[in-house]
């Protein structure tokens, strides 16, 4: 749906060049939801633009729903935009116009008859919950309303695309929560495909099927969530599951333990009736990420890690991605 290709931007100022986004390549699945979080500069917001071509790359491929971007006329342009829908962090209401006027306004921008406009419109309201609202004005309403309206409006021209601007940092854990779910929601009820930017690892604990971390401009880590926690060294299983810097503790082997679909307890305790072994549980973060249990989980096995190569072997077979220390 998504196909980002070695693009490249860069920006001249004052004498002085920022490289923003550096061989920068991606690919978002159709009907997927895909977070790529970073610090604040990391390049997130322009590779975002540039998927719906507010930022141009000075060089390499942007396909979105089959269409190459960088090739397209203004005209072209135009109407592929239109399939594409965003949301942002401020929201971005125009207060001189209420509720259903806000959600109206690219539907007016297009052409679309009056008529057509008020039944769209009332129908993208009862989707984001906000039915009865249509008369309030932005000043009127809660941070959450107002994101809710951001959606609807951002959903006017029937997106196949929506790209999230950051769209939960302004809002309490509690809203937070809420517009995830929304958009998990519409997500599998209209087959959107969803393109988020966030540096909330929350944010892509909850709804996300796949990740990239962003850092300098370039992709340091990227793929589905069970793939990335899979991986020894994963930065988005440390960024997910933080635990404390391992113990010393002399004549112990320290294994720290990613799994993701499975009961942590269960290979714990056939480690311990398989090999003979106390596996003492030093440190551990559980949580349901994106509909399965998924952590990470600190044990200390007697021994030295060549003592314990049978029992780090058999976690291995079962899967699990492990970073051992003595």
């Amino acid at each position: 749906m998504i196909h980002i290709e070695n693009i490249r931007k860069v920006y001249r100022t004052r004498g002085r060049t920022v490289t923003a986004l550096d061989d920068v390549s991606l690919h978002v699945a159709p009907g997927e939801v895909y977070g790529v979080i970073g610090r604040s500069g990391a390049g997130k917001s322009t590779l975002l633009r540039s998927v719906n071509m507010l930022e141009r790359p000075d060089r390499g491929r942007v396909v979105v729903d089959g269409a190459d971007m960088l090739a397209l006329s203004e005209r072209d342009l135009r109407v592929a935009r239109q399939r594409t829908g965003m949301i942002h962090q401020h929201f971005g209401l125009l207060s001189s116009r209420d509720v259903a006027g806000n959600v109206a306004f690219p539907l007016e921008v297009t052409g679309t008859p009056a008529k057509e406009r008020r039944r769209k419109v009332a129908e993208l309201l009862d989707l984001v919950g906000l039915g009865d609202l249509g008369r309030a004005y932005p000043a009127q309403l809660s941070g959450g309303q107002k994101q809710r309206v951001g959606i609807a409006r951002a959903l006017a021209g029937s997106p196949s695309v929506l790209l999230s601007d950051e769209a939960t940092s302004a809002l309490d854990p509690e809203t937070t929560g809420s517009i995830l779910a929304l958009l998990r929601r519409l997500n599998r009820e209209l087959g959107l495909t969803v393109l988020l930017i966030t540096h909330e690892m929350d944010v892509v604990k909850q709804i996300c099927d796949s990740a990239a971390i962003m850092s300098n401009g370039r992709i340091t880590e990227s793929g589905s969530i069970p793939e990335l926690l899979a991986r020894p060294d994963s930065e988005l299983a440390r960024g997910l599951f933080p635990l404390p810097p391992p113990p010393v503790r002399p004549g112990t082997t320290i294994v720290d333990v990613t799994f993701t679909g499975t009961d942590p307890a269960r290979f714990v305790s056939a480690l311990a009736r398989t090999y003979a072994i106390d596996a003492d549980i030093l440190a551990g973060a559980v949580e349901d990420v994106a509909g399965s249990l998924a952590g990470r989980l600190r044990l200390g096995l007697p021994g030295s890690p060549d003592a314990n190569a049978a029992p780090l072997a058999h976690l291995r077979e079962h899967g699990l991605a492990l970073e051992v220390s003595a």
